[in-house]
């Protein structure tokens, strides 16, 4: 009977609403997700809590009734057992006090009163279990009504925000509920599973929105500034992650773990513009390619030996020079990913990885850099040679001085268009103008200062060695390294 009770209230209440139309129908708010499966969920607490609430009671006053009935019972038992004590005093007053001093009638009352306080004991676990039967009756009525119509919303396709706070509506009233019913009732197993429902929908709405960016990687701006698709994810996020912060939490629940929503937003993201990347790559590549076929097909003039160094060495270095803007675009887009990130207590673990992810391209890109220059220069093929003669026996090997790669007349050219480098004269070091974190910026510049002075220093002690049989050794390297290292500005 009260099973369908509750049904037909529960029916009432989506439909008609209270009396005199107060409150509402809660299906007026059909159109708000949110509030329509807030409004049914308040509901089924709200009634759950009075039903639990009114039994406790009735079966309070029932135990309060047959206790004071035991009491009187009791009394009873030990008045007539007074006169009996009474009637045998008349007989004898000798039995009367060895009645009195018995010790069998003292352990005969403790065996009763033990008896009744675990008989109480037994009957309470009882009760609890036969209340909890009872109320999971009763709400088992309301369960198809109330998956059905939370099935159709999700069905709907709701928003991303909008399916994982219902999500977490739901997963907040799992143990709200299940702390006045039962974990095991079926308005409990009901909840549990639209909760998982809810956020299925929510991955899935992610995992479509992840293969979409995939599918169509944008074109790498110009400034190399990251696509809105970047932009547009990381407010979304900002967004869960406040709607994360804010959420309800009962006593006997715990937050749910937030690692797997960033990596399920995010991931996809950083992957799309990896594949940007690779195509602005290889569109710069071949850009170069034909730049540089063209170069080489115009008038054969006559050029120093400085120049000749240059122009044979640019072919090899275009493919390099067309990677150092993809990596100059991954590393804004990474950049615009983690700066809001930072100080998010729920992000800080994602956050650190990007930041790895940064120091990474950021190095593969200084040691480009340093390597189109020193290639521009002749001497990237060279400083192998340099290499073992520091590490190598004096006694082993041919010096330096006497090997094609690297004789005096080689390696002057070679220094000459190394300072035109470092001068300025003939060009300029990078300084990564397109790179959108000005600290970022100036630690990429101080890097590659860096590398550029510690490979001329392994030159010019590899020069001024006696062992490499170098002429004239300061007329070949005429910069000490102090001095290049001040040139630079490190």
């Amino acid at each position: 009977m009260r099973h369908n009770a509750l049904f037909r209230r529960f029916i009432s209440a989506l439909t008609r609403g209270g009396p005199g139309g107060m409150p509402r129908p809660i299906e007026v708010h059909a159109h708000d997700p949110l509030r329509y499966v807030g409004d049914m969920l308040g509901w089924l607490h709200q009634v759950s809590k009075k039903r639990k609430d009114f039994y406790i009671v009735s079966v309070s006053l029932l135990y309060t009734v047959i206790f004071y009935f035991q009491l009187i019972f009791n009394f009873i038992y030990f008045v007539n057992f007074a006169c009996l004590v009474s009637l045998q005093a008349l007989a004898s007053e000798r039995e009367l006090v060895l009645a009195l001093l018995d010790p069998d009638a003292s352990i005969d009352t403790g065996s009763t009163t033990n008896r009744f306080s675990k008989n109480v004991d037994n009957d309470s676990g009882k009760i609890e279990a036969d209340l909890t039967f009872v109320l999971d009756r009763i709400f088992e009525g309301v369960c198809r009504p109330f998956k059905v119509r939370v099935e159709q919303v999700l069905q709907s396709q709701p928003s991303l925000i909008i399916s994982y706070k219902l999500s977490n509506t739901l997963e907040f009233y799992c143990y709200t509920i299940a702390d006045l019913l039962g974990r095991e009732t079926a308005l409990c197993n009901t909840l549990w599973a639209l909760k998982d429902a809810a956020q299925k929908t929510f991955f899935e709405i992610l995992k479509s929105r992840g293969e979409k960016l995939l599918r169509y990687p944008p074109l790498v701006a110009v400034d190399l500034s990251p696509p809105p698709a970047v932009r547009e994810g990381v407010s979304v996020l900002l967004e869960i992650i406040e709607t994360y912060n804010s959420m309800m939490v009962p006593a006997s629940g715990k937050k749910p773990a937030f690692d797997p929503v960033i990596s399920a937003l995010l991931d996809p993201i950083i992957q799309m513009c990896e594949r940007a990347a690779e195509a602005h790559k290889s569109k710069g590549a071949g850009h170069s390619s034909r730049r540089s076929r063209k170069s080489s097909d115009s008038g054969q003039l006559s050029k120093s030996a400085v120049d000749a160094i240059l122009s044979n060495n640019n072919s090899a270095t275009f493919s390099q020079n067309s990677e150092s803007p993809a990596k100059i675009f991954l590393i804004n887009c990474l950049c615009a990913i983690q700066q809001p990130l930072l100080g998010r207590e729920v992000a800080a673990d994602y956050a650190k990885k990007l930041g790895m992810m940064i120091d990474n391209h950021v190095h593969v890109l200084v040691e480009k850099e340093v390597d189109t220059i020193l290639t521009r220069c002749g001497l990237s093929m060279k400083m192998h040679h340099f290499h073992n003669s520091l590490n190598k026996d004096t006694t082993v090997g041919a010096p330096l001085a006497e090997l094609e790669d690297t004789t005096p007349a080689s390696l002057s050219d070679c220094l000459k268009a190394f300072f035109g480098f470092i001068l300025g004269s003939e060009s300029s070091l990078p300084e990564f103008e397109q790179m959108q974190v000005p600290k970022l910026r100036a630690d990429a510049c101080i890097q590659v200062a860096r590398s550029l002075a510690d490979a001329y220093e392994l030159i010019y002690n590899s020069i001024m060695d006696p062992k490499n049989s170098y002429p004239d050794p300061k007329s070949l390297a005429r910069h000490p390294p102090d001095q290049i290292r001040t040139i630079l500005g490190i």
